[in-house]
Order: C-alpha cells, then sequence, then structure tokens
C-alpha cells in the first residue's frame, strides 16, 4: 500500500515561517501529528496556535546543541519520531567586504551546522520509512552579487543532503531548493515587494513566484515516496534556466 502520512509524527524546525505554516496545515489535512520547533517558544507557540490546536510547540535552538538535545530527548520520551523537516535560514546578504563573521557563523548554524547537528541527535529516532528533509535554495545554481553567503550555505545542504543519505541509510535524507516565494520574508526584504515579483515572474519559465503550498506539495512527494534519497528537489520554476 503507500506511504501514508496519517499518524506519522513530523517535527518542523524553524516553525515560525510560512512555509513551515503552510506544510504543516498540509500535514494535519493527511492526519499527521506535527510539532513546530524554534528557538523563540513564544513566537512558535503563536504560529502553533494559528494553525491549529493540535499543533504542538518546542523549543530548538539550531546555533545551541544543547537545546537540540534536549528536543531530541524530548521526542524520544514521547516514542520517537517519523519525520524531520529543517525550513530554518538566517539572513546573511550583503556585498563580501560588509559581511561579518558573525552574520556568516549564524547563516551557516542554520543551514548547515545545524541540520548536522540534527542528524547526529534524531537520526536514531527516526522510524522506518522516515526521512530527514533540509531547505537548500535557489542562490545556490543562480548566484548574483551580494548572495555569496546565501548561495555557500545553500550549496551546501544539497551536498550535506547526499553524504547524510549515505551514512544514514536506510534512513532517507532529502533536500528542497526553493525559488522566490511569495511570504513575508520578502516584506522588507526588498523596497516594492509587488514590483519585484512582477519582474521574477516576467523572467519565470512559469510566468510566477511560488506559493508556499507549492513548497509544500515538492515536500510531500519527498515525505511519502520510500524511494527517493539523497536528492535536492527544485521548486523554482525554471529560473535556475532564466
Amino acid at each position: 500500500m503507500p506511504y501514508s502520512l496519517k499518524d506519522k509524527r513530523v517535527l518542523i524546525v524553524g516553525g515560525s515561517s510560512d512555509i513551515a505554516a503552510a506544510l504543516a496545515t498540509d500535514l494535519l489535512q493527511e492526519g499527521a501529528r506535527v510539532t513546530l520547533a524554534g528557538r523563540n517558544i513564544e513566537k512558535t507557540t503563536v504560529a502553533a496556535k494559528a494553525i491549529g490546536d493540535a499543533v504542538r510547540p518546542m523549543t530548538l535552538d539550531l546555533s545551541d546543541e544543547e537545546s537540540i538535545q534536549a528536543a531530541a530527548d524530548q521526542v524520544r520520551t514521547a516514542g520517537g519520531l517519523d519525520h524531520l523537516v529543517s525550513v530554518a535560514t538566517e539572513r546573511s546578504n550583503g556585498p563580501v567586504a560588509s559581511l561579518e563573521r558573525r552574520a556568516l557563523l549564524a547563516a551557516f548554524d542554520a543551514k548547515v551546522v545545524g541540520p548536522i547537528l540534527l542528524a547526529k541527535h534524531f537520526a536514531q529516532l527516526i522510524a522506518e520509512k522516515g526521512s530527514l528533509l533540509f531547505f537548500s535554495g535557489l542562490a545556490a545554481w543562480r548566484p548574483s552579487p551580494g548572495l555569496v553567503a546565501m548561495a555557500a550555505t545553500n550549496g551546501s545542504v544539497s551536498t550535506l543532503a547526499s553524504a547524510l543519505a549515505v551514512e544514514l541509510a536506510p534512513t532517507r535524507v532529502n533536500a528542497i531548493s526553493p525559488g522566490v516565494i511569495d511570504t513575508s520574508n520578502w516584506d522588507t526584504a526588498v523596497p516594492d515587494k509587488r514590483e519585484w515579483f512582477r519582474q521574477i515572474a516576467t523572467s519565470a519559465p512559469v510566468g510566477r513566484v511560488g506559493d508556499p503550498s507549492d513548497v509544500s506539495a515538492a515536500a510531500h512527494v519527498l515525505l511519502v515516496n520510500p524511494y527517493i534519497t539523497g536528492e535536492t528537489l527544485h521548486v523554482d520554476g525554471g529560473a535556475r534556466w532564466s
């Protein structure tokens, strides 16, 4: 029978993002048991409540291994996990000459070091046919000035997924690489969000920017297909080629 997410235990790290909310909502509709984790428990609790009373909030700071260990201990006590998804990110954009070490380390904690530590502490708790899913991004395949840190971290995620898929087998490990997705993160990231989206849509082969539901649908494929591991699924509307 096809693999079902009904009653599967899913932990989403970086749980206050729009993409996390879309994924959590879709997972709940399939009957999954969802936990949102973030370093700010108040913010994460608000995000969880907005999705539904069944969503459980949890504290997990990707820059703090003790926090990751504590979260893993909670999951172990609760009986384990089927899937772990990390959508966490930390922006460190700007010209190379202006980049600061502290911001760079925070970006790598969110995208690379943190996920490695998640694998360290959670892989043993993942049930049969379960998986780890990490988030890469378009900047790794289409670099541009001012996005060196983003390109480096996102590229590392893709390599990490392949390496962990081999080491942690048969537990599956995959990555998603979204393009420009219409989320609230862009509200302050660019001067005119709608105008910028219009420009992106004009050059994209699919003729639009992405929606969180597009990413959630792709994540679903990687969660339920037991024969996909070590892959990076690009959800960018063909933007790599435009």
